[in-house]
Formats: C-alpha cells, sequence, structure tokens
C-alpha cells in the first residue's frame, strides 16, 4: 500500500470534530490528505434546520468515494446538540419511569426522523449505563434508571426505533460509567466491582443491546481494576477485545468515546492514545475539536502501522466494519434537503410523544 492510501485508510477511523456553523478550511485540507470517517456536530455548530442540512451536504462531499458519517450526541435532556425548532426530549430518566418501552421506540422514530431530515445518519445514543451511584456527575439522568433489565429493554426499544428508520445507534459507555463519582471528561474514573457484579449489572444491558443488533459501541474512558487495573477500558484489549467481542461476540463497530477528554488526553499523547485505543479493539476514533489533535491522532497511527505496532490486519478489520456500517446507513440515502429539514423538526406528533413522556416520567420536555 502506498504512503497516501495508508494515510487515506487511517483518516477513515477518524471522526472529527469543530468550531463553528460550517466545515473549516482545516478539516477540508486534512480530508483531503487522510480521507475522513466522519464529523461530529455539537451545539456549537447548530444554528437552524437549512444550515445543519447544508453542513451534512457539504460534509458528504470532503470523500466522496465513502461519504463520512454526520454524528450528533442527541440523548434528550441535557445531552441534545439539536435544540428548538426540534423536538426537546426529556431526559432517559423520564422515559424510563414511564414503564411503557413503546414510547421509548417512539422517541427512537421520531428522533431518527428528524435527524435523518438533516443528514445525520448516527446518533451516539442511548446511554445504557446503569444509574447505580446518585453522587455521579456525568450520567444520572442520562441513564433510564438504577435497574440493569429496565436500561436494557428501554435501550434496546430506542434502538430499534432508531434504527428501523435508518439512523445507527450506539450503545454507551461500555462496560458502564454508571457507578463512578468522577467525570471521565475532567480525569480517569475507577470501577471497583467484582466480575459477577459486573455480569449482573453493568454488562446486562450491553449483553441486551448486543442481542438486539446495536449498530456501534462506545467505549467508556473508566478503569474496572477487575478486568484490567492499568489502562481505561478504551484502552484495554481484555475489555474490548476479551469481553465485548470475544465473550459477547459482538461483530460491529466500537467507537471510542472522545480522545480529548481528560481522563485519556492528561496521561497519553493523541498518536499514542489512538494506537493504544486502535490496539484494544476500537474501529473509530472521535477527537471532538482541536485540529493539532486530530493530526496527531492521524499521525501516530500512520507510524504505528508502518511499523506494524497496529498490525495491518487490524486496520483492516475496522475499515471494513466501518465500510459495511456505511453501506448501511449513509450510501442509500438522499443527500439531505434543508426544505425537508425544516419540515420535519419539531412536529406535532413527535412532540405529542416527548409530552406525554413527560408527563407520564414526570420531568419537563
Amino acid at each position: 500500500m502506498s504512503p497516501a492510501a495508508l494515510r487515506r485508510q487511517i483518516g477513515r477511523l477518524l471522526v472529527a470534530g469543530f468550531n463553528g456553523h460550517q466545515i473549516p478550511p482545516e478539516l477540508r485540507s486534512l480530508a483531503k490528505e487522510f480521507g475522513l470517517g466522519g464529523i461530529i456536530l455539537f451545539a456549537r455548530n447548530v444554528g437552524e434546520p437549512e444550515q445543519v442540512a447544508e453542513v451534512c451536504f457539504e460534509a458528504s462531499r470532503l470523500t466522496p468515494d465513502l461519504p463520512p458519517w454526520v454524528s450528533v450526541d442527541q440523548e434528550g435532556g441535557r445531552v441534545a446538540r439539536l435544540r428548538e425548532p426540534w423536538t426537546e426530549w426529556p431526559a432517559a430518566r423520564a422515559v424510563g419511569r414511564t414503564g411503557d418501552v413503546a414510547l421509548a421506540r417512539q422517541m427512537g422514530e421520531a428522533l431518527a426522523a428528524e435527524l435523518g431530515a438533516c443528514g445525520i445518519r448516527l446518533d451516539f445514543a442511548p446511554v445504557v449505563d446503569v444509574d447505580t451511584n446518585p453522587k455521579n456527575p456525568v450520567i444520572g439522568d442520562r441513564s433510564f434508571g438504577d435497574d440493569p433489565d429496565l436500561v436494557g429493554r428501554f435501550g434496546v426499544a430506542l434502538i430499534e426505533g432508531l434504527q428501523g428508520k435508518g439512523v445507527a445507534a450506539c450503545a454507551k459507555h461500555f462496560p458502564g460509567h454508571g457507578d463512578t463519582d468522577i467525570d471521565s471528561h475532567l480525569d480517569l474514573p475507577a470501577v471497583d466491582h467484582s466480575r459477577s457484579r459486573l455480569d449482573d449489572v453493568e454488562l446486562r444491558p450491553f449483553r441486551m443491546a448486543v442481542a438486539a443488533g446495536v449498530a456501534s459501541v462506545m467505549t467508556a474512558h473508566v478503569v474496572v481494576r477487575e478486568i484490567d487495573d492499568t489502562v481505561p477500558a478504551t484502552l484495554s484489549p481484555r475489555i474490548v477485545q476479551g469481553i465485548l467481542r470475544g465473550e459477547m461476540k459482538y461483530d460491529g463497530v466500537v467507537f471510542s468515546d472522545d480522545l480529548e477528554m481528560k481522563a485519556v488526553s492528561a496521561r497519553w499523547g493523541y498518536g499514542e492514545a489512538a494506537v493504544l485505543a486502535m490496539n484494544a479493539g476500537c474501529d473509530a476514533l472521535p477527537v471532538c475539536s482541536r485540529h493539532d489533535a486530530q493530526v496527531q491522532a492521524m499521525e501516530g497511527l500512520v507510524r504505528a502501522v508502518e511499523s506494524e505496532t497496529v498490525p495491518w490486519a487490524r486496520l483492516d478489520d475496522a475499515v471494513q466494519r466501518l465500510r459495511r456500517l456505511k453501506l448501511r446507513y449513509v450510501v442509500p440515502y438522499d443527500l439531505p434537503q434543508p426544505r425537508q429539514a425544516r419540515a420535519v423538526a419539531g412536529s406535532a406528533q413527535w412532540k405529542a410523544v416527548a409530552e406525554t413522556i413527560a408527563t407520564r416520567g414526570g420531568a419537563t420536555a
């Protein structure tokens, strides 16, 4: 493989964030040099529906041979990047409190309709962490509840709603971020439970999501001491390859969490972290803000593949998984139309579902 071809293969692993309402020149240059797996939108990138559709259209032209993902964290509650005029959804906790999985499935269908109309084909939802620690600063009401079976059932319903309407879902944060008291955006949390407890609680909703055919799984920047006390799950072959791939037989796409989060970036350079995540079994690597961090991650992977620190087979495995998923969730769909994005956003049908969840789940939509 030529150096240029290798760089373009490596670029397929990157999910890049950026600032502003338009794709900046530096990201266009990176896509031209490396290729690009996808972009991720945050509130800083979102204006009106027409503008989001235009960004998604422009993203599709960055690598025309295999278009990038456009992805977003659209969970509902406090983690929702698209707000008015789109439907504003209650947090997952309220959904779980309704006791009605049909509402979770309808929410997934509504999310898919609104996102898909803009050209967003991957939603980093649902959170299937189990909310067992009231001091948890980052999960809390993003979880459906404190019962692993309930979390699994509602997570599966949301997954089925999203994917049944053409938007890939992502179960996160594997193998469980629910019982931590540190935010991994700021530092490195740890979980101290026995393996039997992990099987009974933290891992159960992920098993249910895998059995339901979830399109992707996102790892947690959390040390699970019972399994691997040296590195967080994102960088641990024992956890990603051993449990998710080996024990659970999961053959879908694995995303790392954002490599810029302090749990990882305060301890490993971006290139080193990208290499460790790849060797652990992650297929796609979000680097959600800094252009220099994105370049460092990609350059680190190029050097690692050239030196065979990352095996060629591992790179090919990741690229092929990503390709299969794009052929299902990206390629078959028409390019976004601004008028359609506006027409679908915040429809009366979806707002009625959100209001039902809010009323029955004790939340404000």
